[in-house]
């Protein structure tokens, strides 16, 4: 799945997003370069976090501070 279509997952039955849609949000902020390596070359990437969308939907999050 593409991390398009993942964000797409947020909003509500297919409709445009809320206009106050952080009042109910639960976000997690994280730095990219230290989250998750997919690579192996030491330093997290935006597909090692990608990766692991579905561990932070699980736990709750709704919305990412990058």
């Amino acid at each position: 799945m593409s991390v398009r279509s993942k964000v797409r997952l947020m909003s509500r039955n297919g409709t445009a997003p809320e206009p106050l849609w952080y009042k109910d949000a639960i976000f997690y902020e994280l730095r990219v370069r230290s989250y998750y390596d997919a690579n192996g070359d030491g330093v997290g990437d935006f597909e090692g976090l990608t990766k692991r969308l579905d561990y932070l939907q699980s736990l709750g999050v709704t919305a990412l501070w990058l």
